[in-house]
């Protein structure tokens, strides 16, 4: 007798994802297990400066509002919870979760997060970079953080242990669906051709609302109907490995062939290899069918042997990045904001000696890639934007206080002044030897 399909929903694609839409999607979507996925390669590299602030600090800002709506629902339903939100402090994450379960009366619940990513303390400093040529000791900036990409080994203790909140770091994740997939249906570490199907599931579904139209609608190209309504995504997987991706029938958004073949190719370099901790995934061989609206199956991708090293992302302090602004409007305003971005430039260069990583554009005549030559005559209103890269924070200042001064320095009719100096961040990522990072689990119970 088949399995019953397994129901896994996406409720974040990244770190500041929508959070009523999740709510909603396990009230009514029958899952098995909500998974959201929260941390980017920069989201990770700002939560080790958080937490190096703060120690209790490092898990994303939004956890708490997250949990005091989802951890309710999910125990109502019975759906298990999944995420890396703990970003670059698990443990603090988990305890917060706990005080919140506490707090609304949710006993008995079982809470592990997984720590062994970390490598901030232990991992080379001096590796070669994955992407580029180069070392980490060519980057010339203070690491703050480093973190391997845990896999499916880190995520299944935890399931095994009857968790009902799983809260990591830097989970791999297509492996947040993965395992799941294995602890359901009993799928083996030597079931290549199952890993790769489950990762296939993971990457269609760890972006959240781009598998349903979210950065895929284009008015005119690709019309997608009430998007400001729009679902996350179901999956409904079978022991085989086949997926049907779908999303609550009164939600907005859609879910096609189209919608499916861009987040299948998203951040894809090779897909007959498909990098991941579990499995080197091969998605050359993927049929996409659709088997009603909104509904459209997946199946038969494979495997091979994982990787014999796990990537990790080496994060930097890159001091700041500073941003200021002012505003032209009327006739002339290119004219006008074209004279103030060459004042800006000039007392940069010449008044300040600051001509290293700094941009100044006028947004609505050349913004962005800085290629406009031929400006519309009837533009009447455009916006001298001058930002700023920089380890001293004076000079970011400097900066500011230039683009201001323009408000009685500069052409006529300047106005609007906004400007921002927040911290910078870059990163790089590395290989690292799977011996080096191990992983652990560790359960609380509210």
């Amino acid at each position: 007798m088949a399995s019953p399909a397994f129901r896994i929903g996406t409720g974040a694609g990244f770190s500041s994802d929508r959070l009523e839409p999740a709510v909603d999607l396990v009230k009514r979507g029958t899952l098995d297990v909500l998974v959201l996925e929260c941390l980017g390669e920069r989201t990770v590299a700002f939560a080790h400066r958080d937490r190096m602030a703060d120690p209790r600090r490092g898990y994303n800002s939004l956890l708490e509002r997250r949990m005091r709506a989802l951890l309710p629902a999910c125990r109502a339903a019975g759906t298990t919870l999944i995420s890396n939100m703990g970003a670059a402090n698990p443990r603090a994450a988990a305890e917060r979760t706990l005080a919140i379960a506490r707090e609304l009366g949710l006993t008995g619940l079982k809470i592990a997060y997984i720590e062994g990513d970390d490598l901030t303390a232990t991992g080379p400093r001096d590796g070669a970079l994955m992407d580029e040529p180069g070392r980490l000791s060519d980057v010339g900036m203070p690491i703050v953080g480093m973190n391997a990409y845990l896999g499916v080994d880190a995520i299944l203790p935890a399931l095994r242990a009857g968790a009902d909140v799983v809260i990591g770091g830097r989970l791999a994740d297509p492996s947040m669906y993965l395992a799941p997939l294995m602890h359901r249906f009993g799928w083996a570490e030597t079931d290549l051709a199952l890993l790769g199907a489950g990762s296939l599931v993971g990457h269609l579904m760890e972006c959240g609302m781009q598998i349903t139209g979210g950065y895929f609608a284009d008015p005119g190209v690709k019309d997608v109907s009430d998007l400001a309504n729009c679902g996350y995504p179901i999956a409904e997987v079978s022991a085989d490995g086949s997926a049907v991706i779908t999303k609550l029938p009164d939600t907005g958004g859609c879910v096609t062939i189209a919608t499916v073949k861009e987040q299948l190719l998203y951040e894809v370099h090779d897909p007959a290899a498909y990098l991941t901790p579990d499995v080197t995934a091969d998605f050359s061989g993927v049929n996409i069918e659709a088997m009603g609206p909104d509904r459209i199956q997946v199946s038969k991708a494979s495997g091979r042997t994982r990787p014999e090293r796990l990537k990790a992302t080496v994060g930097f302090d890159a001091g700041f990045h500073a941003e200021a602004g002012v505003s032209y409007a009327g006739p002339a305003a290119i004219e006008r904001g074209r004279f103030a971005c060459d004042i800006v430039r000039q007392r940069l260069a010449q008044t300040h000696g600051i001509t290293k990583d700094v941009r100044v554009d006028l947004i609505g005549a050349s913004s962005l890639f800085a290629t406009a030559r031929d400006y519309p005559a009837d533009t009447q209103d455009v916006r001298v934007h001058v930002a700023l890269r920089t380890a001293d924070r004076s000079v970011a200042e400097t900066m500011l206080w230039e683009v201001e001064s323009l408000l009685c320095c500069g052409p006529a009719g300047g106005g609007g002044f906004r400007g921002a100096i927040t911290a910078a961040v870059m990163t790089k990522s590395i290989l690292v030897n799977r011996a080096q990072v191990r992983p652990r689990q560790t359960v609380l119970v509210a």
